[in-house]
C-alpha cells in the first residue's frame, strides 16, 4: 500500500528543522507520496490557541531552549538554539518552497526546505533576505528565477490554501504530518509516523 503524507511545515521552525531530514528519509524508504505544504503559523496560531514565541510565558520560553538543546544533542543535529536571525519572517521562504514544488517537484521542494531550515538553525543566515534565498537555490542546483516566480499569484494562492486547509484539519503547529487523515504533531512523533508508514 502506498501511503500519502501531507507535510505541514514552517521554514523558520526549529522543530521542523530537527525532523525534516529524518522524515524525508523515512518517507522515501516507505515509498510514500508526500505533499510539501508550507503554512503561515501567524494565521494558524490565532485560531488554534497558540501564541508566538515572544508572547509565551517566560518559563515556557526557557524550557523551549532546554528541549532544543536536548533534541539537538540526542539526534546529533547541529542547532544554534538562539540563532542570529530569529525570530525571522518565514513567508518568502515558504513561498519559495511552493514555487520549487510547482516547477521542480516534491524531491526538490524537500531539498530546498531542508536548506532553508539549515540556513536558520545551523548557518546563521537570514532567510528573509532575497539574496540568501537566491544563494540557497543556486547551492541546491535550482534555477534562480524560482525566486521571482515565488512572488506570483499562483504561489500566493497556494500558500493561503495550504494555511486554510491546515486550519480546517485541526493543525496547530509545525511540523504536522497527516497520513490518511491521522495527525501526528511534532518531530518527536516521527516514530509513530514511521510505524504508520510501515503498516
Amino acid at each position: 500500500m502506498t501511503h500519502h503524507v501531507d507535510y505541514y511545515l514552517a521554514p523558520q521552525s526549529p522543530w521542523t528543522y530537527l525532523g525534516h531530514e529524518r522524515f524525508a528519509a523515512m518517507a522515501a524508504q516507505a515509498g510514500a507520496m508526500v505533499r510539501v505544504l508550507p503554512v503561515d503559523l501567524g494565521k494558524i496560531f490565532p485560531v488554534s490557541g497558540g501564541l508566538p514565541l515572544q508572547k509565551r510565558a517566560p518559563q515556557r520560553q526557557a524550557y523551549r531552549l532546554v528541549e532544543l538543546r536536548r533534541f539537538s544533542e540526542h539526534l546529533g543535529i547541529p542547532l544554534n538554539v538562539q540563532p542570529k536571525y530569529f525570530p525571522v519572517a518565514g513567508d518568502d521562504a515558504a513561498r519559495l518552497i511552493i514555487a520549487v514544488d510547482l516547477h521542480d517537484g516534491t524531491r526538490a521542494a524537500l531539498a530546498i526546505a531542508g536548506a532553508i531550515l539549515r540556513a536558520v538553525w545551523a548557518q546563521e543566515r537570514n532567510i528573509a533576505d532575497a539574496q540568501v534565498l537566491e544563494q540557497l537555490l543556486r547551492e541546491n542546483g535550482l534555477q534562480p528565477e524560482r525566486l521571482e516566480q515565488s512572488r506570483g499569484a499562483p504561489v500566493q494562492e497556494r500558500y493561503a490554501a495550504n494555511t486554510q486547509e491546515a486550519a480546517d484539519l485541526g493543525v496547530f503547529g509545525a511540523p504536522t504530518y497527516v497520513i490518511e487523515g491521522e495527525l501526528f504533531w511534532g518531530q518527536d512523533r516521527l516514530e509513530f509516523v514511521q510505524r504508520r508508514l510501515q503498516s
